[in-house]
């Protein structure tokens, strides 16, 4: 048992002084690149940010210049759309309107959370990706391998999101934590993040599943489809919790799609409709049941009122 104990205490060890060794790494474009390969313009790009600073730090800036923008980039069309009455007739919830004070509470609790649980977690990742043998060199991947992949951890978040938020729901787990999310009844794009610090981190490790274990047992993965892979996750969570339902939406063209009619009624009814991006678990394990009869008589009433 000493010996286990010794070995396991040497290996931690090991691994974090590897890991402080990569989060001082400083970038170097000879040191990354191919031998033979000639580097295209956005590799340049992307190499120069880095060229000569310290690494962790640079990609820490970059992912989350990459997260604020999209996620309160995507939520603007849905801001001025209430702004505008003839948009009004696409709302889930028409009858119930967010106030001030509950705005400025969310993106106040948002920038927070954003500054003090997110930013550190994304100055952390480069220096772990690298330990577990993400690329992080020249060439990248080709664009088809990049959305393939994409696809692929869309697939395993939603498969670990279902399951974690259903257990969300679930007694002190719901009272204490989950239930700072359900403050919003009739959610609002930038809602989507507004959770207790202990959720964020936990339906976080989601998102890092994928990758994770699609680079330990399929194929590496290129640090840069990360970035594009967190784009994609923002650009959907932030249309489910929109709270519109537009004729030109997803779900209505991609019969699997979750979007925002399926969330917006696990709002509204804090129940059922568990998983993030796609309606198959939910429809394997029942717990869309009450969802669908609810949602067979909103659009026949909206279908009503139309003509």
């Amino acid at each position: 048992m000493a010996n286990v104990t010794a070995a396991t205490a040497a290996t931690a060890a090991t691994l974090l002084d590897r890991f402080m060794s990569e989060l001082k790494t400083t970038g170097d474009m000879q040191r990354i690149t191919s031998q033979g390969h000639t580097l295209t313009w956005a590799e340049r790009s992307w190499f120069s940010l880095f060229e000569g600073r310290n690494e962790a730090l640079i990609f820490g800036i970059v992912a989350f210049a990459v997260h604020q923008g999209v996620y309160y980039g995507r939520y603007l069309p849905y801001l001025i759309c209430d702004y505008i009455p003839a948009m009004q007739k696409y709302k889930l919830q028409p009858d119930r309107q967010i106030s001030n004070a509950q705005w400025w509470k969310c993106v106040n609790s948002l920038l927070f959370s954003q500054m003090f649980v997110q930013l550190p977690m994304m100055m952390f990742f480069l220096p772990a990706a690298k330990m577990v043998g993400f690329d992080c060199g020249a060439p990248f991947p080709p664009w088809a391998r990049v959305a393939f992949q994409v696809c692929v951890f869309f697939v395993i978040e939603d498969f670990y999101h279902y399951w974690a938020h259903r257990l969300f729901h679930y007694g002190f787990l719901y009272k204490r934590i989950h239930k700072v999310h359900h403050e919003h009844t009739a959610p609002f794009g930038i809602a989507a993040e507004y959770a207790h610090p202990v959720e964020t981190a936990v339906l976080g490790q989601g998102t890092i599943a994928g990758p994770l274990l699609f680079n330990f047992f399929i194929e590496r993965v290129h640090i840069t489809t990360m970035l594009v892979w967190i784009a994609a996750r923002l650009w959907q969570t932030v249309e489910a919790h929109c709270g519109y339902d537009f004729p030109w939406s997803a779900s209505h063209w991609l019969p699997f799609w979750a979007g925002a009619s399926h969330h917006d009624y696990h709002h509204m009814a804090f129940v059922d409709n568990f998983a993030s991006t796609f309606r198959w678990w939910d429809s394997l394990f029942g717990t869309d049941r009450r969802y669908q009869e609810y949602e067979a008589r909103r659009t026949a009433k909206a279908k009503a009122k139309a003509e």
